[in-house]
C-alpha cells in the first residue's frame, strides 16, 4: 500500500526493495522526530550483540535513513564500512511518516512530546488524513490529534474530505450526510444501511447511529457537530412570515365534532383510530405557523419529508373514499 494514499499499519503494507549492501559513507542521517539523534547506551548494547543487524530502511531519492540510526551507529562502532539496507521509494513526506510509525512501534519509544511534534508535522503534510489515521501512526489518541489540528489550523491546509484508517474517503463533516440519511429514512424507513451509506458517503457505523438516534427520538446530528461543524447555509430553510393572532376555529372543526358524535365510529377500533388521527392534526393556520417558527432549522429537511409522506397518505385515503362514495351511490 502506498503511504500517500492510505494509512498503512504494518511493514508488510509498505513497498520496499530487497536487502542489499551499501557503503555507510553514502547514507545521510535520519529526518527523525527524536530530539536526540541516538542513545549512546543503546548503541553500545547493539554493538556488543553477536547477532547481525536487520537491514535498515533508507529513502532512496535522498539516501536518508528512515529507520535504523542506532543500528547504523552500532555498525560504525564495530568498525564496519558497509551495512545492509532496504529502500523506500516514496516522497520525503511519506518517508517521515513511515519513520514516525516505525519508531513508535519498536526500538526506543518516542516521548509524548516527540509524538505530538510529529503529529503536527504530519497534519501539515497530510491534511487529508483523518485524526484516527494520524493517531494510529503517532501513538496518540484521535482526540489529541484533533486538538492539535484545531490549534494548528493556520498552518494546516483546509480539505473537504479525509482518508480514514481503512483507506475510505469521507466528507470532513458528517452533519450534512446525517441529515440526508434522516430524510431518506423518513421517506422510506426500509432503506438498507448499505444503500444509505452509499448515497450519503458516510460509514455504515455512522448511518446505523443516525437510525438508532431517530428510533430514540433524538436529533440525527450530535450537538457538538451542530454547534461546531454544521453551517447554517447547509440546512434548507422553511420560509418564515410574521404570524398574526388567529382566533378562528380550525377549518373543518364542526364536521370533526359531528364525526366524533357518531356511535358507529366510536364503537370500532378503526373508527377511533381515524378520530384520533383527525383530532391530532386539527390546527389553525396560526398554530401551524408557530410550529414552523419553533422548529430547529436542522430538523427542517426531516419534518418536510415526514409531512410530505403524511400528505401522500391522506391523499391516498381521500382517493379511496372517493371511490367508496361512488360505489355507495
Amino acid at each position: 500500500m502506498n503511504v500517500a494514499t492510505g494509512p498503512a499499519t504494518r511493514m508488510s503494507d509498505v513497498v520496499v526493495t530487497p536487502p542489499e549492501t551499501v557503503p555507510i559513507a553514502v547514507l545521510k542521517p535520519a529526518d527523525s522526530p527524536r530530539a536526540q539523534r541516538h542513545d549512546d547506551g543503546h548503541v553500545r548494547e547493539l554493538a556488543e550483540c553477536p547477532n547481525d543487524f536487520d537491514p535498515i530502511l533508507v529513502h532512496r531519492p535522498t539516501m536518508r535513513v528512515i529507520d535504523g540510526m542506532h543500528r547504523l551507529a552500532a555498525a560504525l562502532l564495530r568498525g564496519r564500512q558497509e551495512i545492509r539496507v532496504r529502500y523506500f521509494e516514496g516522497s520525503e513526506a511519506d518517508a517521515y511518516v513511515l519513520s514516525v510509525q516505525l519508531n513508535v512501534r519498536h526500538g526506543l519509544p518516542l516521548s509524548r512530546a516527540e509524538r505530538r511534534l510529529a503529529a503536527v508535522r504530519i497534519l501539515a503534510s497530510h491534511p487529508h488524513w483523518s485524526d484516527r489515521a494520524i493517531a494510529g501512526r503517532t501513538g496518540l489518541s484521535d482526540k489529541t490529534v484533533g486538538r492539535l489540528r484545531r490549534c494548528s489550523s493556520a498552518e494546516i491546509p483546509h480539505v473537504d474530505r479525509r482518508v480514514g484508517r481503512d483507506g475510505s474517503v469521507r466528507p470532513l463533516s458528517s452533519a450534512e450526510g446525517r441529515l440526508l440519511v434522516a430524510s431518506l429514512l423518513a421517506a422510506d424507513p426500509g432503506t438498507s444501511l448499505r444503500e444509505l451509506a452509499r448515497r450519503s458517503e458516510l460509514s455504515l457505523a455512522t448511518v446505523r447511529d443516525v437510525r438508532e438516534r431517530l428510533n430514540r427520538g433524538q436529533d440525527p446530528v450530535p450537538k457538538r457537530q451542530r454547534e461546531v461543524v454544521l453551517p447554517v447555509a447547509a440546512v434548507p430553510r422553511i420560509p418564515r412570515r410574521p404570524s398574526k393572532p388567529d382566533t378562528r376555529r380550525a377549518p373543518g372543526a364542526p364536521a370533526l365534532r359531528n364525526l366524533a358524535r357518531d356511535p358507529a365510529l366510536k364503537a370500532s377500533e378503526s373508527g377511533r383510530l381515524l378520530l384520533r388521527a383527525l383530532f391530532t392534526t386539527e390546527f389553525t393556520p396560526a398554530q401551524w405557523q408557530r410550529i414552523v417558527e419553533a422548529l430547529p432549522e436542522h430538523w427542517a429537511p426531516v419534518v418536510r419529508a415526514l409531512a410530505a409522506r403524511r400528505a401522500a397518505e391522506w391523499n391516498a385515503l381521500a382517493d379511496a373514499l372517493a371511490g367508496h362514495s361512488q360505489s355507495a351511490a
